[in-house]
């Protein structure tokens, strides 16, 4: 395949590949919201199931889906961050494909009984439609295609950043269209996607079946690494989230989307 031009997003992702993993492994904020979708990804997708995964970065959740049985085929922007996933489930599993580019996978054939994306990755990409209707292509009917993007009202969020008086961080997911965003001295730009966009843009292929908050009252990982220090406390938040998810969905600082491919079961 021809090489592309690297988007923002994709050429910040690029450049701290190699040390992504060390950096957010040992946050137990990050554990705890990985953990509460991973328990999705197991309710979602059966085992034996092929799914595709967009905005995969290093690897860590196609990994502990193959070690469970799933079959995954990983997709991201970034092909260093593919290299880093290669390591994990092998060098077919994965290629750098941008999500805006996902009609790729259509025109080889390929199909998947489920797609799934987490931690905001497609917060990077601007216009979601495409998406969408490439997802519409490769997914069959009455697969799931869960998707896990930033919330655009997360009152921990505004909490933690506004103890730690970074003032201009509490109210930006408020804002609509690109928001500036940076990743150690990188710049690119992040959309807060609001909930009825995000249905519309999956519409009228698929349906939204289900939405549940990831990070409610689990701070984001601006309160580490004070949060990691107090494990007791974690636990209890995660035990609250867990309780409240569904009811307060809209205020996670991730919003976790259900959605099922129309056309049968």
């Amino acid at each position: 395949m021809a090489s592309r031009v690297l988007l923002p997003a994709g050429a910040a992702f690029d450049a701290i590949a190699s040390s992504f993993d060390a950096a957010f492994d040992p946050w137990l904020s990050v554990a705890a919201q990985r953990a509460a979708v991973r328990a999705e990804f197991l309710a979602a997708f059966t085992d034996g199931a092929k799914l595709l995964e967009v905005g995969g970065g290093t690897g860590k959740d196609a990994a502990w889906l193959v070690e469970r049985g799933r079959q995954v085929f990983l997709t991201d922007a970034s092909p260093a961050m593919v290299r880093e996933a290669e390591r994990k489930i092998g060098e077919s599993r994965a290629e750098s494909i941008p999500a805006e580019d996902l009609g790729i996978l259509a025109e080889r054939g390929m199909q998947f009984d489920g797609a799934y994306s987490n931690f905001a990755a497609l917060n990077c990409v601007g216009d979601l439609a495409p998406v969408g209707r490439a997802l519409a292509r490769v997914v069959r009917p009455g697969g799931k295609a869960v998707l896990v993007l930033f919330g655009c009202c997360c009152p921990a969020e505004i909490f933690t950043e506004a103890l730690r008086g970074r003032w201009g961080n509490c109210f930006r997911r408020f804002r609509r269209g690109a928001v500036p965003a940076s990743l150690r001295g990188w710049r690119f730009t992040v959309r807060y996607h609001r909930g009825a966009d995000i249905a519309r843009a999956m519409a009228p292929d698929f349906r939204l079946v289900d939405r549940k908050a990831v990070g409610l009252l689990v701070p984001p990982s601006a309160a580490e690494p004070w949060i990691s220090r107090h494990p007791k406390l974690l636990a209890r938040l995660e035990a609250a989230d867990r309780r409240l998810a569904r009811s307060l969905a809209p205020l996670g600082d991730h919003v976790l989307y259900v959605f099922e491919r129309r056309g049968g079961r």
